[in-house]
């Protein structure tokens, strides 16, 4: 079992022996007989924050690298994986963190709690969630999941799913706004800072009208996003309880190590890898981006425990970011403004990135250079336009691509190439992951093999992860 269960188990532990200290006031009581009316709301926020990071940062993130070009599968499992063999019985603990650790937990609070503070963070971690799940998956159970009185919740479709995910990020804005500040030691996110959680709900919000191609929304919602990097939502291990640790370390680590990665001895690289060396033909690099640093951090040994970057021990993970929520400004400005409206947040995204806060001590003191675009590096034959594209669809191209870069352990360079490849084939990074036929790519994870048995509503078969969701027909 991975750490994180770990954690899951120690702090259920910690909870039952908190209350039985509350409740325990006389001899003739019993400290055994607990109810749920015994433990206090609060103490549901950290598993089910646990439970929305393993969804966010776990086993099927790491297949999405995969399938955008970002990792290689090198053997055993992940070989497997690697080459399309993605078994129904893979996505069995996502969808269980999904439908027990989040929903169950989230649902308690939201139904129980007299604090309007825990109840706007409980509602904005199930928002998040369910827009996930309904990027991964397509169709899932929302409106029906987690009714005690519902055996077998009907699979709702993938749009009713985003509008019911951001509608209850909506319903956590608003419960937050009226809510006193405060603090939550139980909240491993932020703290019960109430501020972060509602920008991050926005950036949560538009992001999900992204992958439904809502632009309009999408920069509107970003508009009240994060709205600097201190307040991205990122799972630090070690912040809850001592022992846990970067995920993706944590496999490798383990019985994984040599099975994962973006580099082999022989020389073989994932295209993300290649994008970012200055010496490959797809380089990235020019006279004013410099690579370096980035490359260096973001490079996985897959042999075992001796990555220092953006999987060492403690390395926080990304999961809403400032980055992410200034290139949705930066696309979806781009595309209804052109050049003169998208550029001011590219290049404040290129700023941070030249302030090295995306990389950690380790490789800080590498070279590496984000100079501020022009409009005219837009141009045909400026720097950003070599082979002379309209100039609006040469900026959108760097925009994905260094949404494709910078979202290097998330599910946002697969979610945008499904989501690009054929309504903007012109913009798109090259999604390099086919078939052994060379004429599919893989659309959506499969649904667990689990709820596929339980469930009487679920489909007769999964459909197969080459079968496109309805966003991205």
């Amino acid at each position: 079992m991975k750490n994180i269960y770990k954690i899951l188990v120690f702090f259920s532990l910690i909870l039952i022996a908190h209350s039985c200290e509350d409740i325990v006031e006389g001899i003739n009581e019993n400290p055994n007989d607990l109810t749920l009316s015994d433990v206090e709301e609060r103490l549901f926020l950290t598993g089910g924050e646990l439970a929305n990071i393993q969804l966010q940062c776990g086993h099927l993130n790491r297949v999405s690298g995969m399938y955008s070009g970002q990792l290689i599968g090198f053997a055993a499992l992940y070989s497997n994986i690697y080459g399309y063999n993605l078994s129904t019985g893979e996505a069995n603990d996502e969808w269980r963190h999904l439908y027990v650790g989040v929903t169950t937990n989230m649902r308690y609070i939201i139904e129980n709690s007299d604090s309007e503070l825990l109840r706007g963070i409980a509602m904005i971690i199930e928002g998040h969630a369910y827009g996930t799940g309904a990027s991964l998956w397509g169709d899932i159970p929302y409106s029906e999941a987690g009714n005690s009185e519902i055996e077998d919740p009907v699979f709702d479709p993938q749009v009713q799913v985003y509008a019911q995910a951001i509608a209850r990020l909506d319903e956590g804005i608003a419960t937050l706004g009226s809510a006193p500040a405060g603090q939550i030691p139980e909240d491993i996110l932020f703290g019960g800072d109430k501020a972060k959680w509602i920008a991050a709900a926005n950036t949560l919000k538009a992001r999900f009208y992204l992958h439904q191609k809502d632009y309009s929304n999408a920069l509107t919602a970003a508009q009240s996003g994060i709205s600097n990097a201190s307040g991205d939502m990122r799972y630090r291990p070690g912040s809850s309880v001592s022992g846990d640790t970067n995920l993706f370390w944590t496999i490798l680590a383990g019985s994984r190590a040599g099975d994962l990665g973006n580099n082999s001895d022989d020389g073989t690289e994932s295209y993300l890898l290649q994008i970012l060396d200055a010496t490959n033909a797809l380089s990235r690099n020019h006279a004013k981006t410099d690579e370096t640093a980035r490359r260096a951090y973001y490079m996985i040994d897959a042999s075992g425990t001796s990555n220092a970057g953006i999987i060492e021990e403690r390395e926080p993970q990304n999961m809403v970011t400032y980055f992410e929520n200034k290139l949705i400004m930066a696309e979806a400005a781009g595309r209804s403004g052109g050049v003169a409206a998208g550029l001011p947040h590219l290049n404040d995204v290129r700023a941070w990135l030249n302030s090295g806060g995306h990389l950690n001590s380790s490789f800080s003191g590498l070279t590496y250079n984000y100079e501020p675009f022009v409009a005219a590096d837009f141009d045909s034959g400026g720097i950003e336009n070599a082979d002379g594209i309209s100039a609006d669809s040469a900026f959108l191209r760097e925009v994905m691509e260094e949404r494709y870069v910078s979202g290097f352990g998330m599910h946002m360079p697969y979610n945008d190439a499904r989501r690009l490849r054929k309504s903007d084939s012109a913009i798109a990074v090259p999604y390099i992951m086919v078939d052994a036929d060379n004429t599919r790519k893989p659309e959506r994870m499969p649904y667990a093999q689990n709820e596929l048995n339980s469930n009487s509503n679920a489909p007769a078969e999964d459909p197969g992860i080459f079968v496109k969701t309805p966003v991205n027909q």
